[in-house]
């Protein structure tokens, strides 16, 4: 039995980055969906790891961590012997550059991408994907249901204008897609000299970046952040095509098990899963009840 544990759901940003590093590093590890904890099953089982309820916990052997890159640190250092050897780099300057990188994506990239996200979850889907023609981003009538789309027909009629919840989310989507398009276009410059951010190998500081980036650049109403810049676009189809990301994703879609495909419901408590180094051949996750 694995004795490496991960609680918590592969949709969680911070779930999936310590999925992915675990996969790279290859360690065997048993993943515990949380959301197989509801109401009294949860609570005696995982909050008694994490009493105030976080996304994620990690364990190994006797070590707790919550926080998601420091499990990246703990597991390229424990674990620096087998799987990439390159995630946390080899000499003290190679490093210091992962570590910045790492830091740069947790105190600018990290903030303004999630909220970009949350509010795209809440904006509607035919959100224009350009400016307005004054260059000033979208404004309310854009956000109205039917109100003008992006080619400019004018709405059905009696469509509705849109909402205060909507506009406050444009606001907040506009505000932090600005601040990303600065961190990003000093990406565009780094990643002209090298071929990751830290250096010539794929590290922690690219991996930090997949859960949030990967929603953005999967979002037509985003895309354009990535697709823009050269460089960025080069960076961004290389790191989110790799194998161990494909796999965290499909993750995300949830197992799959005869009771839902009878039932249609989803099972009250989901069993551990089994994850080993050989993902890429795993058909199906090897559960244990």
């Amino acid at each position: 039995m694995a004795s490496v544990k991960v609680f918590g759901s592969p949709t969680s940003a911070e779930v999936a980055r310590v999925l992915m590093c675990l996969f790279e590093k290859d360690v065997e590890f048993q993943l515990i969906r949380v959301d197989a904890y509801r109401g009294p099953k949860r609570m005696p089982q995982y909050l008694k790891l994490q009493p105030h309820g976080e996304a994620l916990t990690f364990e190994d052997e006797n070590l707790t961590l919550s926080e998601s890159r420091g499990i990246l640190r703990h597991i390229s250092h424990k674990y620096a012997k087998q799987g990439n050897p390159d995630l946390i780099g080899m000499g003290a300057l190679e490093r210091a550059s992962i570590e910045q990188w790492l830091q740069t994506e947790a105190q600018s990239f990290d903030a303004p991408s999630a909220e970009m996200v949350y509010s795209l979850a809440l904006l509607p889907p035919n959100l224009p994907k350009q400016q307005n023609d004054n260059g000033n981003g979208f404004n309310g009538r854009d956000v109205a249901v039917g109100n003008a789309n992006a080619s400019g027909k004018r709405a059905p009629a009696g469509s509705q204008p849109a909402s205060a919840q909507e506009e406050e989310m444009l606001k907040l989507y506009e505000q932090r897609k600005k601040d990303l398009e600065k961190l990003l276009d000093i990406y565009e410059q780094r990643l002209e000299e090298a071929r990751y951010l830290a250096g010539d190998n794929f590290t922690i500081a690219d991996l930090s970046h997949l859960p949030n980036a990967d929603r953005l650049a999967s979002d037509p109403r985003s895309r354009r952040l990535f697709d823009s810049r050269k460089n960025v676009s080069r960076w961004w189809s290389d790191v989110s095509s790799r194998e161990t990301w494909q796999y965290v994703k499909s993750l995300q879609r949830g197992p799959c098990t005869d009771a839902n495909a009878k039932n249609g419901q989803q099972q009250q408590q989901q069993p551990a899963e089994e994850h080993s180094k050989n993902y890429q051949q795993q058909q199906q996750v090897q559960q244990r009840y």
